[in-house]
């Protein structure tokens, strides 16, 4: 029976203080569940293993975000250490986090993704895109809309900034229209948000800062589209052997129908995060879904 918990948060990702915000939120209800607690804050993996040996989890609830949190690295790490943990497991992580993996095996589940192109930072520059304006700038391994750039017009390339001029990005289409998004936990998708911000584009500060954005559940999308979003994100969740939760964003116009833009197999569990509001939506306390993942924790064997 699972009695001490390990929360791990924060970490070396640009969303490290979004990730403190979803793991006091995750040991708080966990408090209430009647869990032992430790929280444990990434900055060295030194010390990480020191807290793992002196303290004995049962099992590590993966609270971190972004880059060597949701991508692979600390899910190989704890297989290892043969230690259970929360979400997906190495595989998973690693595929959903490549946007440019997510596309392809999405099409194979006959999901339509937009137009687009793989290329490093540097060739972007050098050789520009073969996608026609407007479209959308991304890393093809990130998290929360960091360095994602919407260009509407050739002038908006001067905005475009990354620090690796090797780094891989995805230069798509832009598709207009409402901004959704379906949870899916334990295999079942319930319900499609829409996302309203009140700014342009629904960045890193709309997704966190209370007020900016506006939830839509449920979306106001006609029913079958409904439907189709809901299939989606069951069959990607399964598609790429997805644990617990997972989530997908999407738009959708009247020309284009829904379009995916992404998979998120570690989804935020802030105030403000979109699974826990459907999760509730379905009859899922914040509390119940936090140790219904805790109970679903595990590695792989050796």
């Amino acid at each position: 029976m699972l009695k001490k918990i390990l929360v791990l948060m924060g970490g070396f990702s640009h969303e490290r203080e979004v990730s403190f915000i979803s793991g006091k939120g995750v040991a708080q209800a966990l408090r209430k569940k009647g869990y032992d607690v430790i929280e444990h804050d990434l900055t060295d993996a030194w010390k990480l293993l020191d807290v793992l040996k002196q303290e004995k989890p049962d099992a590590v609830f993966n609270a971190l975000h972004g880059n060597w949190g949701e991508d692979g690295e600390i899910q190989g790490f704890l297989d290892l250490l043969q230690i259970p943990y929360t979400h997906s497991g190495l595989r998973a992580s690693l595929l959903g986090m490549d946007k440019d993996i997510t596309k392809y095996m999405a099409q194979m589940c006959g999901i339509k993704v937009a137009e687009g192109e793989k290329m490093k930072v540097k060739d972007f520059f050098s050789q520009g895109t073969k996608i026609s304006l407007p479209y959308v700038v991304k890393p093809v391994r990130d998290g929360s809309s960091v360095g994602v750039y919407i260009i509407m017009k050739q002038d908006d390339l001067k905005n475009v900034a990354y620090d690796d001029e090797n780094e891989e990005i995805l230069i798509e289409k832009y598709i207009p229209g409402k901004e959704l998004t379906v949870g899916c936990i334990n295999g079942k998708a319930y319900v499609v948000t829409e996302i309203r911000p009140s700014v342009e584009f629904y960045d890193y500060k709309a997704k966190y800062t209370d007020g900016v954005t506006k939830h839509v559940l449920p979306a106001e999308i006609p029913q079958e589209v409904a439907a189709k979003c809901i299939l989606w994100a069951e069959e990607l969740h399964k598609k790429l052997g997805c644990k617990t939760v997972s989530r997908i964003d999407l738009r959708y116009n009247e020309k284009d129908g829904p379009v995916l833009l992404e998979i998120n197999t570690h989804p935020g569990m802030t105030p403000l995060s979109l699974v826990p509001e459907q999760a509730k939506y379905a009859g899922m306390s914040y509390e119940d879904l936090c140790e219904m993942m805790l109970k679903e924790a595990s590695c792989r064997k050796l």
